[in-house]
């Protein structure tokens, strides 16, 4: 099979995107309505591991109390309990985090901060049907 026109030894590829960053590292973004393939924030997914890891533990009786089971890890009590606070995301939010589907906003610093007083109302996380109570 011969072809007309030859095979150039360059091919030039240009495809728009910005680097912005989150949690920490640089992400490449493309223009709106182009096709991506979310993969899950490490992160995200390391914490999330943990927090169950943490609660399985403290559930066991492994450990008394957090601030037993803090100095055993090694690390501070209030990023126990802020970490600990992961394991009562809904298991539709756990399972978008895990597979990548959690969207921009969700970063763990984020999901760290003090959940709002008026959680319906502020929750970024929840649909507007959610909100509504439906």
């Amino acid at each position: 099979m011969t072809r007309g026109v030859p095979i150039p030894e360059t091919v030039t590829l240009r495809v728009p995107f910005r680097i912005v960053k989150r949690g920490g590292r640089k992400e490449m973004h493309l223009p709106d309505g182009a096709a991506t393939q979310r993969r899950p924030d490490d992160a995200l997914v390391k914490a999330l591991a943990r927090a169950f890891r943490w609660k399985r533990m403290l559930e066991s009786g492994e450990f008394a109390t957090i601030a037993e089971l803090a100095e055993r890890e090694g690390i501070a009590v209030s990023y126990v309990t802020r970490l600990l606070r992961l394991t009562l995301l809904a298991p539709d939010i756990v399972e978008a985090i895990l597979d990548g589907r959690q969207g921009p906003a969700v970063t763990l610093g984020r999901l760290m901060e003090p959940f709002p007083l008026g959680w319906k109302r502020k929750c970024p996380l929840m649909t507007s049907s959610d909100r509504n109570g439906h």
